[in-house]
Protein backbone atom coordinates (compact mmCIF):
# COMPACT_ATOMS: atom_id res chain seq x y z
CA UNK A 1 0.00 0.00 0.00
CA UNK A 2 1.43 3.10 -1.24
CA UNK A 3 2.12 5.89 1.75
CA UNK A 4 0.44 9.48 1.04
CA UNK A 5 2.30 12.42 0.72
CA UNK A 6 -0.07 14.04 3.67
CA UNK A 7 1.22 10.92 5.68
CA UNK A 8 5.15 10.87 4.31
CA UNK A 9 5.06 15.07 5.42
CA UNK A 10 4.23 13.66 9.15
CA UNK A 11 7.18 11.20 9.38
CA UNK A 12 9.86 13.29 10.59
CA UNK A 13 13.75 13.22 9.55
CA UNK A 14 16.03 13.19 12.88
CA UNK A 15 18.34 15.94 13.38
CA UNK A 16 22.56 15.58 13.65
CA UNK A 17 23.44 15.36 17.85
CA UNK A 18 27.16 17.49 18.37
CA UNK A 19 28.20 16.75 22.36
CA UNK A 20 30.94 14.90 23.41
CA UNK A 21 31.15 10.75 23.83
CA UNK A 22 30.77 9.72 27.73
CA UNK A 23 32.47 6.77 29.18
CA UNK A 24 30.42 3.51 30.86
CA UNK A 25 32.18 1.50 32.93
CA UNK A 26 30.01 0.73 35.93
CA UNK A 27 25.98 0.70 35.14
CA UNK A 28 24.87 1.85 38.33
CA UNK A 29 26.96 4.89 38.07
CA UNK A 30 25.17 5.29 34.75
CA UNK A 31 21.87 5.07 35.23
CA UNK A 32 22.33 7.86 38.19
CA UNK A 33 24.03 10.51 36.20
CA UNK A 34 22.41 9.96 32.74
CA UNK A 35 19.23 12.14 32.46
CA UNK A 36 17.95 10.28 28.97
CA UNK A 37 18.14 6.84 27.97
CA UNK A 38 17.09 5.83 24.42
CA UNK A 39 16.00 1.89 23.86
CA UNK A 40 16.15 0.82 20.51
CA UNK A 41 14.18 -2.19 19.99
CA UNK A 42 14.99 -4.85 16.60
CA UNK A 43 13.88 -7.89 15.60
CA UNK A 44 17.02 -8.81 14.07
CA UNK A 45 20.32 -8.17 14.77
CA UNK A 46 20.63 -5.47 11.86
CA UNK A 47 17.34 -3.82 11.53
CA UNK A 48 18.50 -0.41 13.76
CA UNK A 49 21.28 -0.18 11.63
CA UNK A 50 18.77 -0.09 8.69
CA UNK A 51 15.78 1.59 9.85
CA UNK A 52 16.50 3.74 12.78
CA UNK A 53 19.77 5.41 11.31
CA UNK A 54 21.44 7.65 11.42
CA UNK A 55 18.79 8.27 14.70
CA UNK A 56 20.80 5.59 16.43
CA UNK A 57 24.64 6.90 15.74
CA UNK A 58 23.39 10.24 17.16
CA UNK A 59 22.47 8.48 20.36
CA UNK A 60 25.66 6.81 20.70
CA UNK A 61 28.32 9.40 19.23
CA UNK A 62 26.84 12.45 20.85
CA UNK A 63 25.86 10.82 24.32
CA UNK A 64 22.71 12.80 24.14
CA UNK A 65 21.55 9.01 25.96
CA UNK A 66 22.43 6.31 27.08
CA UNK A 67 21.62 3.95 24.55
CA UNK A 68 20.38 0.59 24.35
CA UNK A 69 20.01 -1.80 21.94
CA UNK A 70 17.28 -4.50 22.58
CA UNK A 71 17.56 -7.50 20.03
CA UNK A 72 14.61 -9.78 20.37
CA UNK A 73 15.19 -12.89 18.23
CA UNK A 74 18.34 -14.39 17.22
CA UNK A 75 17.65 -14.04 13.46
CA UNK A 76 18.90 -17.50 12.89
CA UNK A 77 16.46 -18.00 10.01
CA UNK A 78 15.41 -21.32 11.32
CA UNK A 79 18.54 -22.98 12.10
CA UNK A 80 18.80 -22.24 15.52
CA UNK A 81 22.21 -22.79 17.16
CA UNK A 82 23.14 -24.79 13.89
CA UNK A 83 25.94 -23.56 11.78
CA UNK A 84 24.47 -23.69 8.12
CA UNK A 85 27.64 -25.84 6.77
CA UNK A 86 29.77 -22.28 7.77
CA UNK A 87 32.45 -22.24 10.79
CA UNK A 88 30.23 -20.73 13.39
CA UNK A 89 26.02 -20.49 14.10
CA UNK A 90 24.91 -17.67 12.25
CA UNK A 91 22.91 -16.43 15.36
CA UNK A 92 26.45 -15.49 16.85
CA UNK A 93 27.76 -14.27 13.37
CA UNK A 94 24.75 -11.65 13.45
CA UNK A 95 24.98 -10.87 16.90
CA UNK A 96 29.27 -9.86 16.30
CA UNK A 97 27.89 -8.06 13.71
CA UNK A 98 25.47 -5.92 16.06
CA UNK A 99 28.46 -5.49 18.27
CA UNK A 100 30.65 -4.30 16.48
CA UNK A 101 28.63 -1.76 14.80
CA UNK A 102 28.09 -0.23 18.27
CA UNK A 103 31.61 -0.57 18.96
CA UNK A 104 32.36 1.58 15.74
CA UNK A 105 29.81 4.29 16.61
CA UNK A 106 30.96 4.48 20.24
CA UNK A 107 34.60 4.57 19.46
CA UNK A 108 34.04 6.97 16.16
CA UNK A 109 36.52 9.58 18.08
CA UNK A 110 38.04 7.44 20.61
CA UNK A 111 40.11 4.80 20.94
CA UNK A 112 38.80 1.36 21.79
CA UNK A 113 37.62 -0.01 25.36
CA UNK A 114 37.05 -3.14 27.00
CA UNK A 115 33.08 -4.35 26.94
CA UNK A 116 31.67 -5.79 30.01
CA UNK A 117 30.24 -9.12 28.82
CA UNK A 118 28.04 -11.39 31.29
CA UNK A 119 24.11 -12.65 31.64
CA UNK A 120 21.82 -11.01 33.90
CA UNK A 121 18.27 -12.23 35.00
CA UNK A 122 15.36 -10.24 34.37
CA UNK A 123 12.25 -11.51 35.51
CA UNK A 124 13.68 -14.88 35.77
CA UNK A 125 15.05 -15.17 32.93
CA UNK A 126 18.68 -14.99 32.20
CA UNK A 127 19.71 -13.04 29.03
CA UNK A 128 23.06 -12.09 27.63
CA UNK A 129 24.42 -8.30 28.20
CA UNK A 130 27.18 -6.32 26.37
CA UNK A 131 27.78 -2.75 28.25
CA UNK A 132 30.39 -0.93 25.58
CA UNK A 133 31.27 2.79 26.92
CA UNK A 134 27.57 4.56 26.89
CA UNK A 135 25.96 1.51 25.36
CA UNK A 136 24.65 -0.66 26.43
CA UNK A 137 23.41 -4.10 24.03
CA UNK A 138 20.82 -7.09 24.70
CA UNK A 139 20.28 -10.06 23.20
CA UNK A 140 17.40 -12.59 24.14
CA UNK A 141 17.84 -15.44 21.55
CA UNK A 142 14.41 -16.24 20.78
CA UNK A 143 13.59 -18.29 17.54
CA UNK A 144 13.30 -15.93 14.34
CA UNK A 145 9.87 -16.19 13.46
CA UNK A 146 9.74 -16.01 9.58
CA UNK A 147 8.80 -13.23 7.62
CA UNK A 148 5.40 -14.47 7.67
CA UNK A 149 4.96 -15.08 11.87
CA UNK A 150 4.69 -18.93 11.22
CA UNK A 151 8.04 -19.56 12.48
CA UNK A 152 9.95 -22.38 11.09
CA UNK A 153 10.07 -26.21 11.39
CA UNK A 154 13.69 -26.76 12.60
CA UNK A 155 12.77 -24.28 15.31
CA UNK A 156 9.43 -26.25 16.74
CA UNK A 157 7.15 -23.50 14.77
CA UNK A 158 8.01 -21.03 17.60
CA UNK A 159 7.05 -17.32 17.03
CA UNK A 160 6.33 -13.70 18.52
CA UNK A 161 4.01 -13.97 16.71
CA UNK A 162 2.41 -17.23 17.96
CA UNK A 163 3.00 -16.63 21.20
CA UNK A 164 0.80 -13.26 21.00
CA UNK A 165 -1.68 -15.59 19.73
CA UNK A 166 -1.62 -18.14 22.29
CA UNK A 167 -1.06 -20.57 19.38
CA UNK A 168 2.27 -20.96 20.96
CA UNK A 169 2.09 -21.40 24.99
CA UNK A 170 6.07 -20.92 25.27
CA UNK A 171 8.70 -19.50 23.25
CA UNK A 172 12.28 -21.03 23.99
CA UNK A 173 15.62 -19.02 23.46
CA UNK A 174 17.45 -20.88 20.94
CA UNK A 175 20.46 -21.36 23.13
CA UNK A 176 18.36 -22.86 25.59
CA UNK A 177 19.18 -20.09 28.52
CA UNK A 178 15.42 -19.44 29.47
CA UNK A 179 11.66 -19.81 28.30
CA UNK A 180 8.96 -17.62 28.38
CA UNK A 181 5.81 -18.77 29.37
CA UNK A 182 3.04 -16.34 27.31
CA UNK A 183 3.25 -13.14 26.09
CA UNK A 184 2.78 -11.51 29.56
CA UNK A 185 6.10 -13.02 31.14
CA UNK A 186 7.79 -11.64 28.04
CA UNK A 187 6.65 -7.95 28.40
CA UNK A 188 7.19 -8.20 31.74
CA UNK A 189 10.95 -9.20 31.44
CA UNK A 190 11.65 -6.36 28.89
CA UNK A 191 9.83 -3.92 31.30
CA UNK A 192 11.83 -5.63 34.20
CA UNK A 193 15.12 -4.29 31.75
CA UNK A 194 13.95 -1.17 30.84
CA UNK A 195 13.62 -0.10 34.52
CA UNK A 196 16.65 -1.32 35.49
CA UNK A 197 18.82 0.14 32.57
CA UNK A 198 16.72 3.71 32.83
CA UNK A 199 17.43 3.95 36.71
CA UNK A 200 16.49 7.63 37.89
CA UNK A 201 16.54 9.45 34.63
CA UNK A 202 14.21 11.33 34.02
CA UNK A 203 13.77 10.61 29.86
CA UNK A 204 12.83 7.94 28.56
CA UNK A 205 12.44 7.42 24.93
CA UNK A 206 11.26 4.12 22.80
CA UNK A 207 12.18 2.75 19.08
CA UNK A 208 10.72 0.56 17.71
CA UNK A 209 9.38 -0.28 13.97
CA UNK A 210 5.74 1.34 12.89
CA UNK A 211 2.93 -0.52 14.25
CA UNK A 212 0.28 1.34 11.69
CA UNK A 213 0.06 -0.74 8.58
CA UNK A 214 -0.71 2.28 6.54
CA UNK A 215 2.75 3.57 7.11
CA UNK A 216 4.31 0.74 7.39
CA UNK A 217 2.71 -1.92 4.96
CA UNK A 218 4.15 -5.70 4.57
CA UNK A 219 6.45 -5.47 7.31
CA UNK A 220 8.20 -8.57 8.74
CA UNK A 221 6.22 -10.04 11.49
CA UNK A 222 9.10 -10.45 14.02
CA UNK A 223 9.60 -6.94 13.69
CA UNK A 224 5.91 -5.58 14.38
CA UNK A 225 5.78 -8.38 17.52
CA UNK A 226 8.98 -6.93 18.40
CA UNK A 227 7.16 -3.17 18.52
CA UNK A 228 3.98 -4.40 20.39
CA UNK A 229 5.92 -6.19 23.01
CA UNK A 230 7.48 -3.07 23.81
CA UNK A 231 5.04 -0.81 23.51
CA UNK A 232 3.17 -3.76 26.36
CA UNK A 233 6.23 -2.88 28.29
CA UNK A 234 5.72 0.36 28.80
CA UNK A 235 1.54 0.36 28.48
CA UNK A 236 1.58 2.49 31.86
CA UNK A 237 5.01 4.68 31.87
CA UNK A 238 3.33 7.81 30.09
CA UNK A 239 6.40 10.19 30.43
CA UNK A 240 8.28 7.93 27.64
CA UNK A 241 8.51 9.02 24.57
CA UNK A 242 8.02 6.25 21.62
CA UNK A 243 9.27 7.13 17.90
CA UNK A 244 7.83 4.54 14.99
CA UNK A 245 10.47 3.91 12.39
CA UNK A 246 9.34 2.79 8.63
CA UNK A 247 10.95 -0.22 7.94
CA UNK A 248 10.64 -2.42 4.89
CA UNK A 249 7.77 0.42 3.13
CA UNK A 250 10.93 2.49 3.62
CA UNK A 251 12.58 1.23 -0.06
CA UNK A 252 9.35 2.54 -1.82
CA UNK A 253 10.09 6.26 -0.48
CA UNK A 254 12.71 8.88 -1.41
CA UNK A 255 15.49 9.11 -0.22
CA UNK A 256 15.69 11.81 2.51
CA UNK A 257 18.99 12.13 4.50
CA UNK A 258 22.08 14.64 3.91
CA UNK A 259 25.10 12.91 2.19
CA UNK A 260 26.52 12.96 5.82
CA UNK A 261 23.92 10.96 7.24
CA UNK A 262 24.16 9.01 4.57
CA UNK A 263 27.22 7.93 5.40
CA UNK A 264 26.51 7.76 9.30
CA UNK A 265 23.89 5.09 8.27
CA UNK A 266 25.82 2.90 5.65
CA UNK A 267 29.23 3.11 7.15
CA UNK A 268 27.53 1.42 10.32
CA UNK A 269 25.73 -0.62 8.09
CA UNK A 270 29.17 -1.89 6.40
CA UNK A 271 30.56 -2.73 9.61
CA UNK A 272 27.51 -5.35 10.68
CA UNK A 273 28.14 -6.86 7.61
CA UNK A 274 31.96 -7.55 7.72
CA UNK A 275 31.39 -8.38 11.49
CA UNK A 276 28.61 -10.89 10.32
CA UNK A 277 31.49 -11.94 7.62
CA UNK A 278 34.33 -12.34 10.22
CA UNK A 279 32.23 -15.29 11.65
CA UNK A 280 31.89 -16.75 8.12
CA UNK A 281 28.12 -16.32 7.41
CA UNK A 282 26.94 -14.23 3.98
CA UNK A 283 25.68 -11.20 3.92
CA UNK A 284 23.14 -8.81 1.15
CA UNK A 285 25.13 -5.36 0.83
CA UNK A 286 23.79 -4.63 -2.82
CA UNK A 287 20.28 -5.58 -1.80
CA UNK A 288 19.87 -3.84 1.29
CA UNK A 289 21.85 -1.09 0.56
CA UNK A 290 19.70 0.11 -2.92
CA UNK A 291 16.39 -0.22 -0.83
CA UNK A 292 17.05 0.92 2.42
CA UNK A 293 19.87 3.51 2.75
CA UNK A 294 19.64 6.69 2.98
CA UNK A 295 16.27 6.73 4.36
CA UNK A 296 15.24 7.59 7.93
CA UNK A 297 11.19 8.18 8.54
CA UNK A 298 9.85 8.16 11.63
CA UNK A 299 6.66 9.36 14.08
CA UNK A 300 6.99 10.61 17.26
CA UNK A 301 4.53 10.25 20.13
CA UNK A 302 5.43 12.90 22.88
CA UNK A 303 5.05 11.62 26.63
CA UNK A 304 4.06 13.52 29.42
CA UNK A 305 6.12 14.80 32.13
CA UNK A 306 9.44 13.79 33.61
CA UNK A 307 9.86 10.01 34.17
CA UNK A 308 10.49 9.02 38.00
CA UNK A 309 12.59 6.86 39.58
CA UNK A 310 12.54 2.67 38.29
CA UNK A 311 10.88 0.87 40.67
CA UNK A 312 12.37 -3.06 39.96
CA UNK A 313 13.98 -5.91 41.63
CA UNK A 314 17.60 -5.75 41.12
CA UNK A 315 19.22 -7.63 37.95
CA UNK A 316 21.18 -10.98 39.30
CA UNK A 317 23.96 -12.60 37.64
CA UNK A 318 22.54 -16.17 37.26
CA UNK A 319 23.30 -18.27 39.48
CA UNK A 320 25.94 -21.28 38.61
Amino acid sequence: MPISKATMAGLVLAALGTAPALADENARKENARSDKVSFYFAAHEDDWQLFMNPSAFQDVVGAAAKTVFVHVTAGDAGLGIGQGGRKHPLYLARENGAEQAVRFMADADDKPAEKIASHMVFNGHSIYRVVYRNTVSYFLRVPDGHWSGEGYYDTGFQSLQRLRSGDNGVLRAIDGTTTYRGWDDLTKTMRALMDYERGSAAQVQVNVAETDVSINPQDHSDHLMTALAALDAVKDLGCARRVFYVDYASSKLPENLSVQQRDMESSVFAVTLAGVLALDHGTSWQHYQKSFVGRNYFRVQDGIGRCNGAITEMAAAPRR
